[in-house]
């Protein structure tokens, strides 16, 4: 398979660039057991997330849209350009989750959940997030930046990364980037989306805060 390399369009999507953690907006009281062993997806409304640290093998990155809402009233679905991050494998320490919901006659409610503390973790497999802000510090290890979207994953294209999510919408064309090892510290992150074949979360805990803004939500 054939690799694309330079141009200036890589320059207009250097939101690629950067990797990304992310957890579910609507895990529910049902994970109490701390674990989801089944394909999910949230979507529609952006949550925040930080995360203390994040290991991930078989990383993989690429353009795409998602449709949300274009407010909390939720009255119109907008599209928007994210950046999805896949792993085949993730640990990650320390999480924190929250999104905002404008409830009627009482006002913004933000549901936080956390996971990952002390000597608990969390877990993922297939995993693959759909990002519009991140912040954090990142190493990579044999990373093969350039590669075409459509060839994410595939062996003759060094199968460092899962595939591209199957119904993706991504950019026809597009830049992506695929590493064996993906490492990030001190993670913020805004998200529209979460997939996973499975995620497993210890320690969970879930609150739900009246308001929102920092203090509220997980910053």
């Amino acid at each position: 398979m054939s690799q694309v390399r330079g141009g200036t369009r890589w320059k207009r999507f250097a939101v690629v660039m950067v990797p990304s953690v992310a957890a579910t907006a609507a895990i529910g009281v049902g994970l109490a057991q701390g674990a989801l062993a089944a394909s999910f997806a949230v979507s529609g409304q952006e949550f925040k997330v930080t995360a203390g640290y994040l290991k991930g093998t078989g990383f993989a990155q690429y353009g795409g849209v998602d449709m949300g809402y274009a407010d909390l009233k939720g009255d119109e679905k907008v599209a928007h350009p994210v950046a999805i991050s896949s792993f085949q494998n993730a640990t990650i320490e320390d999480m924190c989750q929250s999104v905002v919901t404008d409830v009627p006659f009482v006002g913004k409610i933000t549901l936080q959940l956390k996971a990952g503390e002390g000597d608990k973790s969390v877990t993922a497999k297939n995993l693959y997030l759909d990002v519009s802000y991140l912040k954090g510090d990142a190493t990579f290890t044999n990373i093969d930046i350039g590669v075409a979207a459509k060839n994410t994953g595939n062996p003759a294209a060094g199968g460092k990364g899962p595939a591209v999510k199957p119904g993706e919408n991504i950019l026809p064309n597009g830049f992506a980037q695929q590493a064996e090892v993906a490492e990030l510290r001190d993670v913020q992150q805004k998200a529209w989306a979460t997939t996973a074949g499975t995620f497993t979360l210890g320690g969970l805990q879930m609150d739900l805060k009246k308001g929102s803004g920092a203090g509220v939500e997980c910053y």
